[in-house]
């Protein structure tokens, strides 16, 4: 099965790096002039704005990105990849036709770019609009990538919201497209505030995400059940986005995995189905 809960500490993700370290020094560290510039990891966080996020929850999403990643913990994983540098973009979603680049592809190679890229996302307006549409941010996301200037040994989607999807082509679809693509697709789903029907929640959204959202090779989740440990978990997920899973050694790309190997314990149209009998549509 590919998807997992996280559930290893920093101290014991930062213990993997050393053995990563090792693994990568076999990449070619050569860049080709005037090519695209080579990266351990391009990184697409695709953040939810839709109504179902109130003020407060889309000011704790930000701030742990913020935090995250400037803080002595990312750095130092940074530092352990082959080339030392992550590529990263910072999408907001609502409906399957609402999607922007809030802050666009940065290079990340140090404490000073970490907090450049910080202060842009701090200084950015926040926003919120109707609908909620994974598949449709999973598929703006694969367009960033298509000339970014970037080139990732891995490419990356990191999605965060509290809601399922309602609008849109089905999620399952933009996940498996994205899969077959070689991309990776790690979810941070908010549990933060009781379940409620008028936005078509659900009480098991970790599973949802687990089940039906995330997807590739060494997909996990890390579910947010109370404000306090946000940006606790946001930092723990961007360090296991950069350490996992360990490269191929050579030339060869790793084999695309299958999303799930087993029946979704939810399903995957939930969020479709509840709106539909809510609205009538």
């Amino acid at each position: 099965m590919t998807g997992w809960k996280a559930k290893a500490g920093l101290g014991g993700i930062l213990g993997v790096m050393a053995l990563a370290a090792c693994l990568w020094a076999t990449t070619p560290a050569a860049v080709a002039k005037d090519g695209p510039v080579k990266v351990d990891v391009e990184l697409v966080f695709a953040v939810d704005v839709s109504y179902s996020m109130d003020p407060e929850e889309q000011r704790l999403q930000r701030d742990g990105y913020v935090q995250a990643i400037t803080s002595p913990e990312f750095l130092k994983a940074l530092e352990a990849g082959a080339y030392g540098k992550i590529a990263v973009a910072y999408v907001q979603w609502a409906s399957s036709f609402d999607q922007d680049v809030l802050v666009p592809w940065t290079l990340i190679d140090g404490p000073a770019s970490a907090r450049a890229f910080a202060e842009k996302l701090t200084e950015a307006p926040y926003r919120r609009a109707r609908r909620t549409s994974i598949s449709g941010a999973i598929d703006f996301s694969m367009k960033t990538f298509e000339n970014n200037g970037f080139d990732g040994v891995r490419r990356v989607i990191d999605v965060s919201g509290d809601g399922t999807n309602n609008d849109g082509r089905p999620v399952e679809q933009a996940r498996n497209d994205a899969i077959r693509a070689g991309v990776t697709i790690n979810g941070l789903p908010l549990l933060i505030r009781p379940s409620n029907w008028g936005y078509v929640d659900i009480a098991n959204l970790d599973e949802y995400y687990e089940d039906c959202v995330i997807g590739g090779v060494g997909a996990f989740m890390i579910p947010i059940k109370d404000r306090e440990n946000f940006v606790r978990a946001t930092k723990t997920k961007l360090i296991m986005e950069i350490a996992y899973p360990l490269p191929p050694i050579g030339d060869d790309k790793p084999a695309t995995i299958p999303a799930q190997q087993r029946e979704p314990r939810v399903s995957c149209m939930v969020g479709e189905n509840m709106w539909r009998d809510r609205w009538g549509r």
